[in-house]
């Protein structure tokens, strides 16, 4: 099978992770992959953004910008177009974007299925933090795109809810959490002790209790928490690693120093996504501190390939893969010192967390959260509306700790 795998991501962060692990996987099935994508991208190091686009909209009127995003879409179309003709795809897979209806439109003039991944709700987000201004042409072209796709994949249930509300019918929805590559995460477990031990030394780690985040480090993930539960408990040799950067990596500093504990926090500053599965590989306790309501955070399906004691928050994104005091302890979000309080119960039982991550690497196999199985749901569902292929019912069913993912009215 050609897809066609079109987005307009224009920086190598998180959201290319997906990007890449995605199109991996097709091609490890062997499938063909072309790929519709903004040039710059190939001149982009994983954790460097798009310097050009942040300017514009620092610079510019919001809804001058969001015209510009809009109007790319014509000139993206002729891109399209032209790989389209040159390469006769059977069907078009994207990652949507708001003010982006040209797949929709090609789609359309060629005859293409398309299948949609949707990881959030852009214009009800960008409505919230970045005021959008063109609002009639944003949420027109979030419907048209969303109504449109043969298939809309959300990457969780809550999210599913929320692409229902757009007026696309459930039956037209597949959720289709985030995953973890077996071979970079699972597969050579001796490989991945070795690194932690090396990077245990480098980062003057051994004989602590590591407690460590990955990740873009902002305010409202409350790492502050970490660092008061290490100060009330200075007897205890407990040491926050944080593998990433961010805007809030000051105002930590300022915390440790403040609380006297600056001794007891390490920040390696942003690192090459080949080096995440031997860091995240040093952690005792894996922090899930917050989440975006509707999100599939990759993180989270790190600390479970990688075995770890997972602390997260009871929030039903995050109930649609962990059950608390099975493969990881949550906490109420609304109960301000459930946090400190289950991370000191992490902390102090080693038998704890043994078990936690023990139930947390079954996760992984259990509900089969592998980019390669999603691939795999990808192709059956372009096989079922491009040749009428029927539907594997078991490559699609939940498995009992999954069932909460389920799509609800």
């Amino acid at each position: 099978m050609k897809i066609l795998y079109h987005h307009r991501v224009a920086s190598k962060d998180g959201q290319y992770v997906h990007i890449e692990e995605i199109v991996g996987a097709l091609r490890e099935l062997g499938h063909e992959v072309i790929m519709a994508e903004p040039a710059s991208i190939n001149n982009k190091d994983f954790g460097k953004s798009s310097g050009l686009v942040k300017n514009i909209r620092t610079l510019l009127p919001g809804f001058v910008h969001e015209l510009m995003e809009f109007i790319y879409s014509f000139f993206d179309y002729v891109k399209l177009v032209r790989l389209i003709r040159k390469h006769r795809p059977d069907c078009i897979y994207e990652r949507y974007n708001l003010f982006f209806p040209s797949g929709i439109w090609a789609k359309k003039r060629y005859k293409l299925p398309l299948l949609l991944e949707v990881n959030a709700p852009l214009y009800a987000e960008r409505s919230q933090h970045d005021s959008i201004q063109l609002n009639k042409l944003a949420d027109w072209s979030e419907r048209y795109v969303w109504n449109n796709a043969e298939y809309v994949l959300p990457v969780t249930g809550v999210l599913a809810r929320k692409v229902i509300e757009k007026g696309v019918a459930k039956d037209r929805i597949v959720v289709i959490p985030n995953g973890i590559n077996f071979n970079k995460f699972v597969a050579d477990a001796d490989r991945l002790s070795e690194l932690a031990k090396s990077h245990r030394r480098e980062y003057k780690l051994e004989e602590k209790l590591v407690l460590g985040f990955t990740g873009f480090v902002r305010e409202w993930h409350r790492l502050d928490r970490v660092l008061e539960v290490i100060a009330t408990n200075k007897d205890q040799n407990w040491h926050l690693f944080l593998v990433g950067d961010g805007p809030a990596r000051a105002d930590l500093e300022k915390t440790a120093q403040s609380l006297g504990i600056k001794d007891r926090m390490t920040i390696t500053g942003i690192v090459g996504r080949d080096q995440m599965p031997g860091l995240v590989a040093t952690f005792d306790i894996a922090l899930q501190p917050d989440v975006v309501e509707y999100a599939s955070p990759l993180k989270l399906f790190e600390y479970l390939a990688l075995a770890k004691a997972i602390l997260a928050p009871n929030s039903e994104n995050i109930c649609e893969i962990l059950t608390d005091e099975k493969n990881a302890l949550l906490f109420d979000i609304q109960q301000p010192t459930q946090f400190a309080d289950q991370l000191y119960r992490l902390c102090s039982s080693t038998e704890l967390r043994d078990r936690l991550g023990g139930a947390a690497f079954d996760t992984i196999e259990n509900q089969k959260l592998y980019w390669r199985h999603n691939a795999e749901k990808i192709v059956q569902l372009f096989g079922h509306k491009i040749d009428g292929t029927a539907l594997d019912q078991k490559l699609f069913s939940l498995s009992d700790e999954n069932k909460n993912s389920q799509v609800k009215n």
